[in-house]
């Protein structure tokens, strides 16, 4: 999920380079002075000595556990950026190096970062890459179930982080790869599809892309077995991350279910993932049950999607919901407030927590980012700026209950809806699998066209409670770390589309919702891990790497609209 590393050279600062020639200077009326004096020797006598060697960069000094204030070195940068980001703010970028960039990545750690005292106090100056750096500035400890404590350490390109936020449409076939092996025997095949997007088109009476769809070949390449040097690997990646819009690749896949192959031809369009992917009602013999496939709590446009798509779901009478989170990595922390309210209603939540933040122990009572109290996160029950008029107030189901679809890929902001509703005694019913397992969140930040992801708070809900490090599962879980819900653990189904109520995950949540009962699980509707590929054939090869989800969809963001922050919302 990082960005690739690259060398950077350490370029002398301009207030250096016009100290070095003061001294350039100095030197030279030194050695001219006796020459000008008459002190007895001609003016040509001899020639001024050379100039000294040029002075080292000046740089901030480390001392072992001596922290200068993060704000010391904000925004002084290496290389400056001039002009306007995308969303029409002048860059802050500042004349500065490598170093201070570096000083601020610590300054900032020791002061924001959850556990500051587990972070190694490493000097910068032995340092030539800021990103090598970074992934120092971090606990290396693990949890009671062997995994890392911080797993979630990341950083990105400032330009691509506001691209995700807004929702800049970027080239793409609209199409969620699911990779169960990604060297040969390859197995690659589709979450799901954007709607109306060249993945969804339909050709030949069907869509070009349907939910478990298999790749087998592109541009003529064996994707399952072949691909076996470098340069055809790069071309797999390169026609399943298009560039340009327009970009047409030529693909052989096979459908669930289906025996025979088909060839498509994708042409790559701009294209802006939506949070809210489909909705619809289900009617049963016990009422009306609303479903809804919400993948991301980011970007900006969340905010306006679930609530339409609530708005919705109560017009057509409702009286159950199911939320497929399946794949929703987390994103707006102030979006799952939102849906929290929008599920409960105002008589659960009324003054009470969403969340509650803790900070490091240095923070007492302030937030260390902001600055501001730390009071606690309400559940919002209106609109706050990001795609809908703050204070516009929400739709609302109060519904005692929600029925939760899970994997291991419901993470961050998922898990705080969970934790948040659990908080308030809402029945948060989970069907699929053990979530992610982050209670943690951080504010983005950016620093000379970096911005930095690092753990600074631990979310709890109203009940104190916010130790889910290995997840959140359904009762009849063999995970013996994870936190218990009621419900039932039932694979990944991708032998149908999501949405179709004989989907396994949302068939056992109707199932469970008329008689409490959970469903054994065929063997024919596992995850394509199941499936068997013969190995005779298989040939040695690098790994494919395949477009993932954005990096601010797969967290939990503190970030919220600038007519929020001077009010302290």
């Amino acid at each position: 999920m990082k960005p690739s590393l690259s060398d950077e050279t350490v370029h002398m600062r301009k207030d250096g380079f016009l100290s070095h020639m003061k001294i350039m200077l100095a030197a030279a009326g030194v050695a001219l002075a006796p020459a000008c004096g008459g002190g007895g020797g001609s003016g040509s006598a001899s020639s001024p000595p050379p100039p000294p060697p040029p002075p080292a960069a000046a740089g901030p000094t480390w001392t072992q556990g001596v922290y200068a204030s993060a704000g010391t070195f904000s925004d002084k940068c290496e290389v400056v950026r001039t002009g306007v980001d995308l969303e029409g703010n002048a860059f802050p970028d500042q004349a500065g190096s490598l170093s201070q960039e570096m000083f601020w990545l610590r300054s900032w750690t020791h002061e924001t970062y959850l556990w500051p005292d587990e972070v190694t106090d490493r000097n910068p100056n032995a340092y030539t890459n800021r990103i090598a750096y970074f992934d120092t500035q971090k606990t290396f400890a693990t949890t009671a179930s062997g995994e890392n404590k911080d797993d979630f350490h990341f950083n990105q390109p400032t330009e691509e982080y506001l691209e995700q936020r807004n929702s800049t449409a970027l080239p793409g076939y609209g199409a969620a790869f699911a990779v169960f092996s990604s060297t040969p025997p390859r197995d690659i095949r589709i979450r799901y599809t954007e709607p109306g997007s060249p993945a969804s088109e339909t050709s030949l009476g069907q869509p070009k892309l349907v939910r478990g769809s298999r790749i087998l070949r592109i541009d003529g390449i064996d994707v399952v077995n072949g691909a076996g040097t470098q340069a055809e690997v790069d071309q797999l990646n390169r026609a399943l991350s298009p560039q340009t819009a327009g970009e047409q690749h030529d693909f052989v896949v096979r459908d669930p279910g289906s025996s025979t192959d088909r060839s498509i031809t994708l042409a790559a369009a701009n294209i802006a993932p939506k949070p809210v992917n489909r909705f619809s009602t289900i009617d049963t013999a016990a009422g009306k049950v609303g479903y809804v496939l919400f993948n991301t709590f980011s970007p900006f446009a969340s905010e306006k999607e679930i609530a339409d798509a609530v708005t919705s779901l109560k017009a057509s009478g409702i009286n159950d919901l199911v939320l497929d989170l399946r794949y929703n990595g987390g994103g707006l922390l102030a979006v799952s407030s939102q849906l929290g309210y929008m599920v409960a209603g105002p008589a659960r939540t009324q003054n009470k927590a969403f969340e509650q933040l803790r900070f490091n122990a240095a923070a007492g009572s302030r937030n260390p980012v902001t600055g501001a109290f730390n009071d606690p996160i309400p559940f919002y029950s209106t609109g706050l700026g990001f795609s809908l008029t703050d204070g516009q107030p929400l739709p609302r189901l109060d519904l005692p209950r929600v029925y939760i679809l899970t994997t291991a890929r419901t993470c961050s902001a998922s898990e705080a809806l969970v934790n948040g509703l659990r908080g308030v005694d809402v029945d948060a019913v989970l069907i699929g699998d053990t979530t992610c397992g982050k209670p943690f969140g951080f504010y983005p930040a950016s620093n000379c066209g970096e911005t930095y992801y690092s753990i600074q708070f631990q979310g709890v809900n109203e009940k104190d409670f916010g130790d889910y490090t290995d997840g959140f599962a359904p009762q009849n879980s063999p995970n013996a770390f994870a936190v218990k819900a009621p419900g039932c653990t039932v694979a990944d189904d991708f032998t149908r589309e999501l949405g179709d109520t004989s989907e396994a995950l949302l068939a056992a949540a109707l199932q469970y919702r008329l008689d409490g009962t959970c469903p054994a699980v065929p063997v024919s509707s596992q995850s394509p891990q199941s499936v068997s590929v013969s190995k005779a054939t298989t040939a040695d090869g690098p790994p494919l790497e395949l477009p993932g989800q954005s990096l601010s969809g797969t967290n939990r963001d503190m970030s919220m609209p600038r007519t929020q922050w001077s009010t302290g919302r």
